[in-house]
């Protein structure tokens, strides 16, 4: 008889977002995404980092310097940006992307461009931020899904 108390799919793919997370080098913020495609194959994953070619030791980490060019946010490449980016297919119409905080305004423009149909996120920690609010208007006014992640209420433990 087979077991009956395996993951649910948004258990396993907003579990591939977190683990894509740990990839990154940020010391405050690790954000990992997980795209997948309708039949429920991912189609790709990113995490927040700097872009290919610049090195991680070249550019700032910090968030609080008066200087916009001594903080991170000018050079980081977002997770759901990446996951966009690192996809080799030819078309994303009618995917989800999994994600372990809620995009900000410049992804929503590449999400919607990209034709994802659906996002879900694990944290809204940014929600009264004009960055969010602009996503949700963005995502309202293209047809876009948003949803919360709702664990099914067990830790996850791997049993080999």
């Amino acid at each position: 008889m087979k077991r009956n108390d395996y993951i649910k799919w948004d258990e396993y793919f907003m579990g591939i977002a977190l683990l894509s997370a740990e990839r990154s080098k940020d010391p405050n913020t690790r954000v990992g995404a997980c795209i997948v495609g309708q039949d429920n194959k991912i189609l790709s994953v990113g995490y927040n980092g700097m872009p290919a070619g610049c090195s991680d030791d070249d550019y700032p980490w910090d968030r609080d310097n008066s200087d916009d060019l001594d903080n991170k946010y000018l050079f980081v490449c977002h997770a759901e940006l990446n996951s966009i980016i690192n996809y080799a297919g030819s078309d994303l119409k009618g995917a989800h992307i999994y994600t372990t905080l809620f995009p900000c305004n410049e992804c929503t423009k590449a999400l919607i461009q990209a034709g994802i149909k659906e996002v879900i996120y694990l944290s809204d920690k940014y929600a009264d931020t004009s960055s969010t609010i602009a996503a949700k208007r963005m995502m309202k006014s293209a047809g876009i899904k948003y949803r919360a992640y709702e664990p099914a209420g067990k830790d996850l433990v791997l049993h080999l």
